[in-house]
């Protein structure tokens, strides 16, 4: 039997040795190595370098701005970036292993030879050739910046020396990346939150054995429900946190924002702060660029690696940021088998024979020889079959399953990106998006200078509203459906009355259109800390849409209960200011600590420990995650501990008090069990009860001093300043090594003059190479709860100059 797939979540460049010269340098234009006889250079753009490694890049066309964009990345990022590049082209087995695991920091988690299996399958079938040149396809100027990307990062590689140790040496790594590679990268990443999810599933979906009989082995004593009647008792006994894990739904993987609109901030125009929650280490990094096409394109923030357009920003008229939305990206088929083979029921009693599709990879051998390894993946005309028992979707003797994934469908997330930075306001920034059709997994949070704020979930989910689940759910489907809210469709009607649908306002047919999607354009605020659309403040509800989207009236996180907190504390004595916006990031107050401690409930728990010792510095401690709090640790080991729902609260949660409750920390002997399981847990760390949070929760990127960190765990305890140690990468010695959270953090305000004040903290700083002088600057500043001021204006980047670059080339 195959073990449960629950998700796992969660590398450099070269400093060319001028940059470690502090202050503005000389202009160092690079040679151009065509003879004078040559044809014009196809490529030309200035990247000028600032404080912290800032790259901004002006350019005079399209491909020239993703020129001096790959060109930069590469100097900061190189070994990030060969290594997507290696993956875009499945060839990890072959220089790396084929048993070595690739953990993206995110969704993908499978040894290499499962990787490239997959990838490998994708590329004989030319997925991304075929999108290229469809209508869910990428625009000439978003295929002219990728061209130059790539040419950019060769260009790199040819004029420099790779200095970082993680990949210093490797033959593999050659200038020759190509537009494919990169748009193949681009396709990967919008397969984080549905494909990429199932890597290991589809590339080991086999059909069912007396030895692998594809059945569920979760501890329930039940056989799977046939019929309809069955799934309430069977649901009843599934443990819902560990599927909603397994799918990609609940996981560290997040972030938070909140957008302040003119009515309610000092200025009179929108605020922003924008904190994304993601990996330190790994592929999915971002990387800080300023992208600037005079007269078409001006805007800064950050970009996901192997991106040419900025993700998470601002310009001039609107700054926006995004957080995982609780869509479903795809739904799985349900379809009854004959005999245990590959031979399946469609529609009017047909059979059909799912495709085997084989692949072959060259992986190197332990004396370094190369072998060549076949691998076969099944599909049917919806997508991958799977073989998934711990999500109830084992290829069984009486079905199989196969997943359409809408995100699959399309090339369309870096022209929704490109065209987002083109924006005028917060509403013009949504029309863009729609009009993009490609925002892959995330939602929207934005603010502009007129003063406007929007939310927006207008993610690329699939065309299945309610009526159609609940004519097409299989009796396994409604048992999805119940306990995790993913509906199992009927694959006999996949391609007829259980089909997608199409919207007429959709840019394509198969994803929901945007007058079916949940927005609100409002003056006073909105906030998101990846909980659904239903509570975008603590007035406003959306309700009505469809449930692939997301939960309505149902509970929130204490971390969005604690990010709304800062709003609403503050709207209390005063207005919002840029200046206690962005202090909201730093200010690291525990929400659920907050709420338990009401009517000395935490500290009555405690108590009945009898650890006189703990419970005196938990009851001392400040109730903060700062560097200088004392019990921290105690309350994070107690949460992670604690029961849920009606075992934990006197006062369950109630759909009209969604910010309020639940409430009332139970001190029954169940609660009292978890407090003495964490102190017991911290007394085995061999961590003392009075240490100090920031002798304990470190920097635990790759090369990073242990620098002590603020914040702490988002969801259970409340932190918006989230942090977690996810297979961290360096001071594994301390209690906490941090390598996941708080990554591109931005605060942007729109002054009162119309001016941009836009501060940023890059946590695990710009460079990757241990040797930059800027691999962890902004780490150190973080820990010292400081901002960088983003370098803007002509004026400001030219007095924060470090060394400008002149290219010309291809």
């Amino acid at each position: 039997m195959r073990s449960p797939r629950l998700l796992t979540l969660l590398a450099a460049a070269l400093v060319v040795p001028v940059l470690a010269a502090a202050g503005p340098g000389p202009t160092d234009a690079a040679p151009a190595p065509a003879p004078a006889s040559a044809p014009a250079p196809s490529y030309q753009a200035t990247v000028k370098i600032t404080a912290h490694g800032i790259p901004h890049i002006t350019a005079r066309d399209w491909g020239s701005l993703g020129y001096g964009s790959g060109y930069a990345t590469a100097r900061s990022s190189i070994c990030n970036l060969a290594d997507t590049v290696l993956t875009a082209r499945g060839q990890r087995s072959r220089y790396l292993g084929p048993d070595a695991r690739y953990r993206d920091g995110v969704s993908m988690e499978a040894s290499n030879l499962q990787v490239d299996a997959f990838v490998t399958d994708l590329r004989n079938r030319k997925v991304v050739e075929g999108l290229l040149t469809s209508p869910a396809g990428p625009t000439p100027r978003a295929r002219e910046m990728v061209k130059g990307y790539a040419a950019g990062v060769n260009r790199w590689l040819r004029e420099n020396r790779i200095t970082d140790p993680a990949c210093r040496g490797q033959a593999w790594i050659k200038p020759d990346a190509t537009e494919l590679d990169l748009w193949y990268g681009v396709y990967l990443a919008n397969l984080i939150g549905s494909s990429g999810v199932f890597v290991k599933e589809i590339v080991e979906a086999d059909p069912p054995t007396l030895q692998d009989p594809g059945l569920p082995d979760l501890g329930i004593d039940l056989p799977l429900p046939t019929t309809k009647a069955e799934v309430p008792a069977y649901a009843a006994r599934v443990d819902r946190e560990a599927l909603l894990r397994s799918l990609g739904q609940e996981s560290d993987f997040g972030s938070n924002a909140t957008a302040i609109g003119g009515d309610k901030s000092s200025t009179g125009r929108g605020l922003l702060l924008g904190n994304p929650h993601f990996p330190w280490v790994g592929r999915y990094k971002f990387t800080q660029q300023h992208l600037t096409l005079p007269g078409q394109y001006d805007a800064a923030g950050g970009s996901l690696m192997g991106s040419p357009v900025v993700n998470i920003g601002w310009n001039k008229d609107v700054a926006w940021s995004h957080t995982v939305s609780t869509a479903y990206r795809f739904t799985p088929y349900e379809y009854l088998t004959v005999g245990p083979g590959p031979l399946y029921l469609s529609a009017n009693g047909l059979l059909k024979k799912a495709e085997r599709r084989w692949v072959e990879i060259a992986a190197k051998q332990p004396d370094g020889s190369i072998k060549t390894v076949r691998e076969d993946l099944w599909r049917t005309p919806q997508g991958y079959v799977i073989d998934s028992p711990s999500q109830f979707m084992g290829w069984s003797p009486i079905s199989l399953w196969a997943i359409r994934d809408a995100n699959a469908e399309h090339l369309r997330t870096i022209d929704t990106f490109l065209s987002m930075g083109q924006a005028t306001s917060s509403r013009d920034l949504l029309r863009r998006q729609d009009a993009g059709g490609g925002m892959p997994w995330v939602n929207t949070i934005a603010a502009d200078r007129g003063g406007d704020v929007l939310y927006a979930d207008h993610s690329v989910v699939p065309n299945v509203p309610d009526a159609l689940v609940t004519r097409c759910l299989t009796p396994v489907g409604l048992l999805l459906k119940t306990v995790a809210g993913l509906p199992g469709l009927n694959g006999l009607l996949a391609d007829s009355a259980c089909a997608w649908g199409t919207d007429a306002d959709a840019q394509r047919p198969g994803i929901l259109g945007p007058a079916k999607l949940p927005a609100v354009v409002r003056r006073d605020w909105v906030i998101n800390a990846n909980d659904s659309y239903w509570t975008p403040n603590d007035q406003v509800r959306l309700e009505g849409y469809a449930l692939i989207i997301g939960c309505e009236k149902c509970a929130r996180t204490m971390r969005t209960r604690m990010v709304a907190q800062y709003v609403i504390d503050r709207l209390k004595v005063g207005k919002e200011t840029p200046e206690t916006l962005r202090g909201h990031e730093y200010e690291n107050r525990v929400r659920a600590a907050e709420v338990m401690r009401e009517g000395g409930r935490l500290d009555e728990v405690c108590a009945k420990t009898g650890e006189t010792r703990a419970c005196a510095v938990l009851k001392a401690w400040d109730g903060h995650s700062d560097v200088t709090s004392v019990g921290t640790h105690l309350f994070e080991a107690f949460v992670e501990r604690a029961p849920t729902g009606t075992n934990l609260w006197t006062v369950p949660f109630d759909a009209k008090s969604p910010f309020t409750t639940p409430r009332g920390l139970k001190t029954t002997a169940p609660v009292v069990k978890a407090m003495q399981a964490a102190i017991d847990a911290v007394r085995k760390a061999g961590v003392a009860f009075d240490a100090p949070w920031g002798s304990l929760q470190v920097a635990g990127d790759r090369g990073a001093p242990a620098y002590p960190l603020g914040g702490g765990e988002g969801d259970l305890a409340g932190n918006a300043n989230a942090l977690a140690s996810i297979a961290p990468a360096g001071n594994t010695d301390r209690y906490k090594p941090v390598s996941y959270g708080s990554s591109h953090v931005q605060a942007v305000s729109y002054l009162a003059d119309g001016s941009v004040d836009a501060r940023t903290i890059l946590t695990y700083s710009q460079d990757e190479d241990p040797a930059s002088p800027w691999s962890a600057d902004q780490t150190r500043l973080y820990s010292q709860e400081q901002w960088v001021r983003f370098p803007w204006t002509p004026a400001q980047v030219q007095a924060a100059l470090v060394r400008t670059i002149t290219l010309q080339g291809s």
